[in-house]
């Protein structure tokens, strides 16, 4: 089972403004690779389209702090860690940590995400996780959560 997953990206001019810095907007892209990212490693997608009802994850809640800017070609990570899991939602913690010179953390933020099922007239309702997926996720040790 898993509760965390790494990924590092650089930042691109085409994400920054005209201060050079990169847009706050790109922080929750960021997060969505890293979470994506967690799901191709443990064996499945985010688009589910052999499911019957077919499923999807949309966001109940995101937010994010920034601490200190990151700029074109910055190297960062982003560290996914699981903070809550139940049967029909999953909750995730990003630190985001600039890795040129000495790694610091420059941001952390929060995404909240329920599986639904999509009706045949087109609106979803929210849906068990499959005992597939569920299995392979745990939450992160809560001294991993606390720092």
């Amino acid at each position: 089972m898993a509760y965390e997953f790494k990924v590092k990206r650089c930042v691109e001019f085409s994400e920054t403004d005209m201060a050079g810095i990169m847009h706050y907007s790109n922080f929750f892209r960021f997060m969505e690779t890293a979470e994506h990212g967690f799901y191709r490693s443990l064996g499945f997608s985010v688009r589910m389209p052999e499911t019957d009802p077919r499923l999807g994850w949309p966001r109940v809640h995101a937010e994010c702090d920034f601490k200190k800017p990151l700029r074109f070609e910055d190297e960062v990570e982003i560290h996914l860690l699981v903070t809550r899991k139940g049967s029909k939602s999953i909750s995730y913690q990003f630190r985001f940590s600039k890795l040129n010179g000495q790694p610091e953390e420059v941001a952390r933020g929060l995404v909240t995400i329920v599986c639904v099922a999509y009706r045949s007239d087109g609106t979803m309702a929210s849906a068990p996780i499959p005992t597939e997926i569920a299995d392979k996720i745990e939450i992160a040790p809560a001294a991993m959560l606390a720092s």
